[in-house]
């Protein structure tokens, strides 16, 4: 019978014998008959053509990382495995085949990523919160600043206003149109299920909240209350630059929030009042205008 000799000791050559492995600190137990099964480097070392190293306590080294041995040693066993999910963690069982020379598996990882390369990925996603704890943790994980739309229809107390809907659906089309521009720089999350408001945009900068563009109002007819909903796209286009200045972790510049603004920022943030308060601020700016003409 053939003997294999290994930096001093030796393993016959049966394929019913039980070896050790040590793959970059991963351990494995094998035959000699599934690691020379196939044409490949490993049927090189364990057939005397290769030099093969044990440590003391007669692991057979490998100098490789150990994350995907598992899988080849399958392969060998059954000439074909599921592979991963991820084209990262395939294109690394691609790598190590190669590195052993296994061609079938090789291929069948390079035709894999071929194929996840021709899918369409979704490039922008905006999660739907399902609670009051998921948005919370979404907000202060994210090293993003973060723009929240709350959307409900539904909170039908008042009857609307003929133009609402109209508004309504505006706010989501201009929610959609910066997700896409500010994808990759802002966290964007819309809330359907809360019931405080018909349609508000929050703005978050590291973790805390910013400002908030209300876009509902209850205004007063002759025969009853309406709820009234509107598309303020200047507000909220000034807000979303302003919330920019918080995708660095040292702050925004106090100058910078300034220049943002069309009314000036007081202690970093634009606030904005509710419609009735505006009303009455262009009241007081009148009559001061009045009393003190140039």
């Amino acid at each position: 019978m053939n003997t294999i000799e290994m930096s001093g000791k030796t393993i016959k050559d049966n394929p019913s014998q039980y070896v050790k492995l040590n793959v970059g600190g991963s351990l494995h137990y094998t035959t000699i008959g599934t690691l020379t099964k196939h044409d490949t480097m490993l049927r090189a070392m364990f057939s005397g053509r290769m030099e093969v190293l044990t440590d003391s306590d007669g692991w057979i080294l490998i100098d490789r990382r150990g994350k995907h041995f598992g899988t080849i040693l399958n392969f060998l066993r059954d000439g074909s495995v599921p592979l991963p999910e991820s084209s990262k963690e395939i294109a690394e069982l691609a790598a190590e085949a190669k590195y052993y020379c296994i061609s079938e598996l090789t291929e069948a990882c390079n035709q894999a990523l071929l194929k996840k390369g021709r899918e369409v990925e979704a490039l922008c996603q905006v999660p739907l919160i399902t609670s009051q704890v998921e948005e919370e943790l979404l907000i202060t994980s994210t090293t993003k600043p973060a723009i929240k739309l709350l959307i409900n229809r539904h909170n039908n107390k008042y009857s609307y206003t003929t133009t609402s809907d109209d508004n309504l659906l505006k706010n989501i089309e201009l929610f959609d149109k910066l997700s896409l521009w500010y994808k990759n720089r802002v966290l964007f999350i819309k809330d359907v299920i809360s019931t405080s408001e018909i349609c508000c945009w929050t703005f978050y900068g590291h973790g805390k909240k910013v400002s908030e563009v209300c876009c509902s109002s209850i205004v007063y007819a002759t025969d009853k209350k309406h709820n009234k909903v509107e598309c303020p796209e200047a507000r909220i286009y000034e807000e979303t630059l302003n919330i920019l200045l918080y995708e660095t972790r040292n702050g925004p510049d106090q100058e910078l929030m300034q220049a943002t603004s069309t009314r000036g920022a007081v202690s970093g943030m634009s606030s904005y009042t509710s419609d009735e308060e505006e009303e009455r601020n262009g009241l007081d700016r009148l009559r001061a205008k009045k009393n003190n003409p140039t």
